[in-house]
Order: structure tokens, then C-alpha cells, then sequence
């Protein structure tokens, strides 16, 4: 081997003066290269050795061949710099490794720390170090310090260069946990700050590359165990979720040990990590047994030689020991690469030919337009695209995971344990005649919360839909009770075949897909001979008011129905949309010709043929969703609810959509400023990680089903009715979403969100000319496009661009015919809704501009 000759520069240094928060206030998508595999090298505790691994790493896959190969290195926090750096110990060791095996090509070795604390800074610079003004500032340092190495070969592959490069993102000097050392360094860095940089350090790395795809190994070593806080103070494991880097957990040979690999492994399992194995240094207890019959030769597990106790040890015979190991680890690690990426290269086409999906025609669907989803973190999916290179991107799921979802990162994790937790001690068990802490805790805070004055009782279902059945069944037993249907009935007077309940709904409105859930809404594209033959349309439908926003004014769009020569009222424009909602408006003159109108409508259908009858309300408040977004006139439904309960009409309300903060309450009563006798919750009740509806119901309606004989029970139910695993979840998001100590949104003493959306980007965008309306309330911004004939309707095409160039922007939507939406969380920063209406935007004068090529 030719001598070692290194160089060593530092860039100038820059003190960067910033605060941090651990939440992330911006939202960038991130982006991780697929081209070649990289790794994160966990640990069950400190002191495991996950740099001796890192380094066993390197030297296997560098040394092990003569072809030119790139192994990078990273290590994005670093504590007890500079006297400590793992980063250069991987750097120092495999030199020594290539020089005491005569390796017998080129070897090129880099070491750089990219940013540091102040007190760090100065150990390494010292007399270069100047001590600014605003040192008591938080910040780091823009250190930029690289040391470059290389070794030539003096033998045949000396055309053949190997590279290792090593980089410390992250480096504070005193030797502690992370967050304690950037607390008392004044180096405060946020979560988001740590993976953006370490997503940019990935690509600078690896998406330039001209070497085959398995000649570069990348892994991304952390720092202490699973555990153990980052520099905010969040967990490590969750701090690095928004990668899920495939993993390798070093686990602990010593007495003990079993349990803390277990739990490591668990915490890396719980947050949806794939490890690909285990590797710990032997003590002689021969752990590997229990290890490997606990994860049923899921992971293998291999065991390192023990490593000398003795400081003065270079390691180099431990290398030379270890260096099977090493070889079977590294060819694990590749093989789980390839594996990965097949199945997310074949996930399209095999969908294309296994699937089934709902509200699809599959011959508009061609493969390279399938989204592969390979994880969700919070609010974004982590989708596998395939460009000059593949990668995974994120992509905010602005469908909220059909109006779902609601958790960020945070509470996604918090749930899954929960759910975890309830699943180990229930499994699943049955609800009639039984109690157990999981169903009564989600029913007592149902009731003291959204049905908080109204409600007594909780039936328990499965979905949205169902929920809405049961609803109906509820309120036809309410309403014969009262007016003497069931007595007669009880005491043969009646044929039960001669009486005929209908509901009274909305056009535009929309309950759910089951068959009884359809009759109860007007004619549709969801109802006709295409879908539902058996259809009827069992009840009365009117044609609601709405009201929208349309250059930068909130107006009412009156129906056909209403009178001509009323338009001249003067009350179809407000000056804001808490105007709409205001109780002052019950005095108007509108409210009175509503009244009107409804009154007539129902004494014409009040017992038409002698025995059939509107037997129950309901009505999807605020907002008809499926419908196409529209806003109904609240002052239409609250004099609509009044009318009906006037005549003893149960009053249903379909909260499976907008329930739970989507529409910025916890309950839309506390947006009509009145009451149901039963309303139905799903979808954001449990976060939308697992489905379970529950429809809550008044004192009166739960007494009409009282009785000595089990035939006047309510009889019906499902096999996993109230089950444990879906009331942890409800119970955890319930309390979550309404708690300003954990939803930062809340406002008013925990009864309302702050506003998401941007107001005046709202008025810009309700002001484009692509645009006819636009509909923004609580988690929820729509618009629908201006369009004619076939491009306007739920089958229309006209948005497919636009949501398209959209999803390449990092926004994931969904359209519903012309109309569009985006949709956050009750818990997503007014930030991130503010970039997703920018970007929104700029699409918009982008689609407009097409749009006019095209006239």
C-alpha cells in the first residue's frame, strides 16, 4: 500500500440564530431515494455498539470485493463532540481495517460535521471561535469541518476507487442525552430541521450516483437507544417515523438483556418500522435462543464475537473475527432492499388485478396512476414513485383517508398503543348483557360530550352506515309510540303491512350505502337502476337553500320553490359566514317563509292513503359532503327541526361526516343551535384508525323500546358490536381533539377550532374565474370548478388534471365530479392549510391558463 496523505479544510463559520419547535410549523413533503438501500441502525440501550456495527458495515461491503462501491454514513445527532464522534470512529477504523487487509483498490474516506452548538464550535476551532452578540440565542452552528483521506493501491485495482463517506449532522459537547445538551448549549434544534437535513444529506448522497444500484449501502446510525430523546425531546423512534427507514436493531447480550431487545423491538414494531434483524455481542447466555423463538423466525438474529474490554484494543482481530457476521448481515440487509422494492414495483399491477374499488370505474384507472402507498405518518402518505430513479415521497392526504382522519403524528402513535394494549388484555369480546372498561368509558364521554343535554344512551355499530339503520329504526318507534301506531299494533287493531313510514330528508343529502340507509335520500347517481334497482325513495325530499362564497361574498342560493317575488328580500348576501350561523337571524322574514314552506309541504303529506306518515327527520347538518359540498342554510335546518318536533317527528341527525371538529365543533348542535332526538357519530370518532359508528339517542326514544317481552327490544346488532379496540381508540381521539394541551387548534374554552384556512387566500381563490363557489368551514376548504354539461356532475372528469399536477406538488385529493376539497385534521397547524391553499392556487391560474388554450 502506498503512505496515507490526508488534507484538512473548514469552511467559514456561520452562526445560525433561530427557535425551534418540536411540532413541525411548515409543511415541505420530504423525500427519500430508493436507488439504492438504506438502513437505520437502532440500539435497545446506550453503549450496545451500534458504531462498531456501522463500521463492521462498511468494511464488509467496502472491502469484501474489487469493484467500486460507495458505503455512506450518517449520524444526524452526536452528543460529547468533538472528543467523541462516531462518525470519525467509523472514518479511523476503516483505514486501519484496508491497510492491515491490503485492500487492493483505491479507497477515497471522507469525515465532515455539518453543524454544531456553539460550545462545540469553539472546542474545535479555538482561537478561530468568535463570540457574538447574540450567543444567549438558541442556534447552532454552521460548522462545515471535513477531514478527507485517501489510500492508493499499489496493486492491479488501483483504477478501482471505494468510497466511504461519513457525515455528523448534528454535534453538541457535552456528553448527555440530546435534548439536555441542546438546552443547556443553547443548540435547540426541531424535529423537522433533523429530517429535512437528513433527507437533504440522502439525496446529495445517493440520487447523483452513477454506481449500480447494490454498489452503494447507506445507514443512518442514531444515537442512544430506541428511546432515547432527540434534541426537542421526542423520542428517537418517533422522531425519524417520517422516513421508516428499514432497521437494524442491536440488541443486549448481557444478563437482562432479552427483556430491553424485546422492548426495543416492540416500540420499533408499535410505530410501523420494519426491522430486518438483530445483532448483539455475545456474553456467553446464549440469548439468541429465547430472542429467536419469541419472534418465530420472523427476524434472524446473529450473534458478534465478544468485544475486548481492554480501551487500548485497536479491534482489529475483533474485525477479523466478526467478519462473517458482518457478511451474513450485510447480504440480509441487501436481500430485504430487493425485496421491498419488488413488492413496491408490483403493488400497481397486482392491484389492477385483485381489486375491487369502491367508486371506481377501473377502466379509468390505468396502472401508472395507482398510488402506492407505502406508510402514513400523521397527516401524510409516504407514496413510492418511480421517475429517473425511485423514491418515496410524501403526500398530504388531503381526503383525509375519506373524511377519516384526524390524527397527527403524534396521536397516530398514542392510539396504536392504545388499541395495542386493549387488543393483548380483550381480544374481542361480546356486548350484549356485559360491561368492560373500553365501551363504558367511550359511552360515558360520548354522552357528556357531543350529546351532552340531549342524549342518555349509546347503541353501538360498526359504520357510519349501519349507524344510520339503527337511527331509523329508533325514530319509526318514537314516532309510532306517540301517535298510537305501535298501540294499535300491540292490540291487533292494525295490520302491520297497512301502515307505511317514510322519512322527511333533503335533496343533496346523503346517509350511507346500505339499502335501508338509501331509502332515506333523494333520487341520485348513488340511487338509480345502475346501483340499486330495489330503490324507491321511501320518503319526502326538499330542496334546501345553500349558501357558498363567491368573490369574496357569502350569498344564499335560494331553490326553485321559493316564491319570485321574495328574492327582493335583501337577505341572500352576507358579510361573513358567522352571519349565516347568527340565532338573530330566526326573527327574519326568511325564517318565516321557510316556516312557511315547510308547514305546507308537511300538512300535504301528513297521512296520505290514511296510514302512511313522516315518521322521522333526517338531515345531514351544515354540510351535504357526498353531495358535492354544498352548505345548507343552517337557519333552513333549525326551522325545519322545529317544525318536525313541533308534530312529534323524531329528529335524526346524520353526524357520520361532520361530527367531531370537522366542521370546526365537536357537535353541529352547537352550530344549529338545536337538538336531535338521535344523531349518529363514525368516521373521526375513533381518529379514523379503525371503524366503529355509535347512534346516541334521548331518554323517550330509548323508553319506546322498554318492555316485558324481548320482541319490543331493539333487535338489532353485530358480532362485534362496541368492540374494545375501536372504543380505546374512540376514547383517546374524544379527548385528544377537545384538549388545548394536546390540540393546539382549540380555542373558546375547548367548544371550537381557531380558523384553518387562510382568509384572504380563500376570497382570492372564491374569486378566480375557474372557480363558481367555494365552500370553507372547520377542517374542510371546497370549491367546484365553473363547468358546463359533461364536465359538470359527480361522473365529470374535468378535475383529473388538476388534482394530478396537484399530487406532483405533494397534495393528495380526491375529486367528487367538477367539485374539489381539501380536507385537514382537527389538529393541523393553520400553516400547513395555508400552503395547501397556495399551492391550490398557483394550480388553479395553471388550469385556468390550459383551460383557455383549449376555447
Amino acid at each position: 500500500m502506498l503512505p496515507l496523505f490526508f488534507r484538512r479544510h473548514r469552511n467559514s463559520l456561520r452562526l445560525i440564530f433561530c427557535r425551534h419547535s418540536h411540532r413541525y410549523s411548515t409543511w415541505k413533503p420530504l423525500h427519500l431515494p430508493l436507488s439504492h438501500p438504506i438502513f437505520q441502525i437502532w440500539s435497545a440501550n446506550t453503549s450496545l455498539g451500534k458504531t462498531l456495527v456501522s463500521a463492521g458495515l462498511s468494511s464488509s461491503f467496502l472491502l469484501s470485493s474489487s469493484s467500486n462501491k460507495k458505503f455512506l454514513y450518517l449520524k444526524p445527532i452526536q452528543t460529547g463532540f468533538p472528543s467523541d464522534s462516531d462518525s470519525r470512529f467509523v472514518f479511523t477504523k476503516l483505514s486501519a481495517i484496508s491497510r492491515r487487509r491490503n485492500f487492493p483498490c483505491n479507497l477515497l474516506l471522507s469525515d465532515a460535521v455539518l453543524k454544531s452548538s456553539p460550545s462545540a464550535a469553539k472546542s474545535v476551532l479555538s482561537e478561530k471561535f468568535e463570540v457574538h452578540e447574540e450567543k444567549s440565542r438558541p442556534g447552532m452552528c454552521d460548522l462545515n469541518c471535513r477531514v478527507e483521506s485517501k489510500i492508493l493501491s499499489d496493486e492491479n485495482g488501483k483504477d478501482v476507487t471505494c468510497e466511504l463517506d461519513c457525515k455528523t449532522l448534528f454535534a453538541w459537547e457535552e456528553a448527555v442525552s440530546p435534548h439536555l445538551a441542546a438546552e443547556r448549549e443553547s443548540g435547540v434544534v426541531g424535529d423537522y430541521e433533523v429530517v429535512e437535513l437528513m433527507g437533504k444529506c440522502l439525496r446529495e448522497g445517493l440520487e447523483s450516483e452513477k454506481r449500480e444500484r447494490m454498489d452503494v449501502l447507506c445507514v443512518v446510525e442514531t444515537a442512544g437507544g430506541v428511546a432515547s430523546p432527540g434534541p426537542s425531546g421526542s423520542l428517537q423512534c418517533d422522531l425519524y417515523r417520517p422516513f421508516r427507514l428499514p432497521g437494524i436493531l442491536v440488541g443486549d447480550g448481557r444478563l437482562g438483556g432479552i427483556s430491553g431487545t424485546i422492548s426495543a423491538y416492540e416500540s420499533l414494531k408499535l410505530r410501523g418500522y420494519d426491522i430486518v434483524a438483530i445483532v448483539f455481542e455475545d456474553h456467553g447466555l446464549i440469548n439468541e435462543v429465547p430472542l429467536t423463538s419469541y419472534l418465530r423466525n420472523r427476524v434472524p438474529v446473529l450473534v458478534l464475537p465478544p468485544i475486548p474490554n481492554d480501551p487500548s484494543n485497536d479491534l482489529m482481530e475483533w474485525f477479523d473475527e466478526s467478519h462473517d457476521v458482518f457478511n451474513s448481515l450485510k447480504d440480509i440487509m441487501l436481500s430485504a432492499y430487493s425485496e421491498r422494492l419488488c413488492r413496491l414495483n408490483e403493488s400497481a399491477k397486482q392491484a389492477g388485478e385483485f381489486f375491487w374499488w369502491p367508486f371506481t370505474q377501473h377502466k379509468l384507472v390505468p396502472e401508472e396512476t395507482v398510488t402506492v402507498i407505502d406508510s402514513r405518518c400523521g397527516e401524510n402518505f409516504s407514496v413510492h414513485k418511480v421517475c429517473d430513479n425511485e423514491f418515496i415521497t410524501q403526500q398530504f392526504d388531503a381526503c383525509a383517508s375519506w373524511w377519516t382522519q384526524g390524527p397527527d403524528a403524534i396521536l397516530q402513535t398514542e392510539i396504536a398503543r392504545d388499541m395495542g394494549y386493549t387488543a393483548a388484555r380483550f381480544g374481542h369480546v361480546m356486548f350484549p348483557e356485559n360491561v368492560y372498561e373500553p365501551a363504558l368509558e367511550c359511552a360515558k364521554l360520548l354522552l357528556q360530550g357531543v350529546g351532552k343535554g340531549w342524549a342518555s344512551r349509546t347503541f353501538f355499530s360498526d359504520n357510519g352506515s349501519t349507524a344510520i339503520e339503527i337511527a331509523l329504526k329508533m325514530a319509526f318507534r318514537k314516532f309510532s309510540s306517540d301517535h298510537g301506531i305501535l298501540l294499535d299494533f300491540l292490540n291487533n287493531n292494525r295490520d302491520e303491512k297497512s301502515v307505511e313510514l317514510k322519512v322527511l330528508a333533503l335533496k343533496g343529502s346523503y346517509h350511507g350505502d346500505t339499502l335501508g340507509a338509501m331509502e332515506a335520500q333523494a333520487p341520485s347517481p348513488y340511487t338509480g337502476f345502475l346501483q340499486q334497482p330495489w330503490y324507491v325513495g321511501r320518503g319526502l325530499f326538499l330542496d334546501p337553500p345553500t349558501v357558498f362564497m363567491a368573490n369574496s361574498v357569502w350569498n344564499i342560493s335560494l331553490p326553485g320553490w321559493f316564491n319570485s317575488e321574495t328574492e327582493e328580500l335583501g337577505h341572500t348576501t352576507f358579510s361573513s359566514r358567522d352571519d349565516i350561523f347568527n340565532k338573530h337571524r330566526d326573527k327574519s322574514d326568511l325564517a318565516g317563509i321557510y316556516s312557511l314552506y315547510i308547514s305546507k309541504k308537511l300538512s300535504q303529506n301528513s297521512g296520505l292513503k290514511g296510514f302512511d306518515h313522516i315518521g322521522a327527520l333526517i338531515i345531514e347538518p351544515v354540510i351535504h359532503a357526498a353531495g358535492g359540498m354544498h352548505m345548507v342554510d343552517p337557519l333552513f335546518q333549525r326551522v325545519l327541526v322545529n317544525e318536525c318536533q313541533n308534530r312529534k317527528i323524531p329528529v335524526i341527525f346524520d353526524e357520520v361526516c361532520c361530527g367531531f371538529w370537522r366542521l370546526g365543533v365537536e357537535t353541529t348542535v352547537d352550530l344549529l343551535g338545536c337538538v336531535p332526538d338521535i344523531a349518529c357519530f363514525a368516521k373521526l370518532l375513533t381518529g379514523g384508525v379503525i371503524p366503529l359508528a355509535a347512534t346516541l339517542a334521548s331518554k323517550d326514544v330509548f323508553d319506546s323500546f322498554v318492555g316485558d317481552s324481548k320482541l319490543k327490544a331493539l333487535l338489532h346488532g353485530h358480532s362485534y358490536s362496541a368492540h374494545a379496540m375501536g372504543c380505546a381508540a374512540a376514547a383517546k381521539a374524544i379527548k385528544w381533539f377537545k384538549d388545548p394541551q394536546t390540540n393546539p387548534n382549540i380555542i373558546s374554552e375547548g367548544r371550537l377550532l381557531k380558523e384553518l384556512w387562510d382568509p384572504v387566500l380563500v376570497q382570492q381563490i372564491s374569486s378566480h374565474p375557474a372557480v363558481r363557489r367555494v365552500v370553507v368551514i372547520g377542517t374542510i376548504f371546497a370549491l367546484e370548478l365553473a363547468a358546463e354539461g359533461s364536465n359538470a356532475g359527480y361522473g365529470s372528469l374535468y378535475a383529473t388534471s388538476l388534482l394530478r399536477k396537484l399530487r406532483k406538488d405533494g397534495v393528495y385529493m380526491r375529486p367528487l365530479g367538477n367539485v374539489i376539497y381539501l380536507m385537514c385534521g382537527p389538529c393541523t397547524s393553520p400553516e400547513v392549510c395555508q400552503q395547501l391553499l397556495i399551492k391550490l392556487h398557483r394550480r388553479l391560474e395553471d388550469f385556468n391558463k390550459a383551460e383557455a388554450k383549449l376555447i
